[in-house]
């Protein structure tokens, strides 16, 4: 019983949680342009440790240039790192989005993989990469944990994990399925504009009452 009765509690915490944050940041959502799940897929992959503006920033041209999945397949890498050369990590980002094209276009025919496992399994993409790509190319459930969403899971309360795998298990367990792409991004939001990784805005956050990381805090003064 006291297995039940604590998950109650995380989800009703998350409950709480999620609330304050729509109200919070009633913007949050996804920043990267893209138009269908072949755009979705390289913006996303383009964005591992750059920022969604840079991102943006590139992405017309490379589009322009190759316009879809089977032109990227049949594209120079070297061509595409140019494009591409202002994004952090252009050169294997390049060699990942073309292998990862030639994949779909000889593996699936061409249509973009919109399963978990299959995502995995091209070149840059990751659980974290595929859960966005779920939920942001295809609209089903997905919980991308990037380093603010396990931060703050933590740090709330919400997840008690030391790597982002574990974190994502332990929020699906508490969140409805319905409810994880819009967790991903409010979380987010809050690890960048509040719950930064140094010197974290816990005096103007909408969440101290509920936070174990604050209360620990505060606890710990003179």
């Amino acid at each position: 019983m006291d297995g039940i009765h604590e998950l109650a509690k995380r989800k009703e915490l998350a409950n709480k949680v999620l609330s304050r944050l729509k109200a919070r940041y009633p913007e949050a959502g996804p920043l990267l342009r893209y138009s269908n799940p072949y755009q979705a897929l390289v913006a996303v992959i383009l964005s591992a440790q750059t920022t969604d503006e840079q991102v943006n920033r590139v992405t017309p041209q490379l589009f322009a240039r190759y316009p879809d999945i089977a032109s990227l397949a049949s594209a120079d890498v070297e061509d595409v790192a140019g494009i591409i050369k202002t994004v952090g990590l252009y050169h294997s980002k390049a060699a990942h989005l073309v292998a990862a094209a030639k994949i779909i276009t000889g593996e699936y025919g061409g249509r973009i993989p919109d399963r978990l496992e299959e995502l995995m399994k091209l070149p840059g993409v990751g659980r974290k990469t595929a859960n966005v790509l779920l939920a942001g190319a295809f609209g089903k459930p997905g919980l991308g944990v990037d380093t603010h969403v396990h931060r703050v899971a933590n740090r709330v309360g919400l997840a008690a994990s030391k790597d982002p795998a574990g974190t994502e298990k332990q929020l699906k367990e508490i969140i409805p399925e319905q409810e994880w792409g819009k967790a991903h991004h409010l979380l987010i939001f809050q690890g960048r504009q509040a719950c930064r990784a140094k010197k974290p805005d816990c005096e103007h956050c909408v969440l101290p009452d509920l936070c174990r990381y604050y209360q620990s805090r505060k606890n710990a003064q003179p």
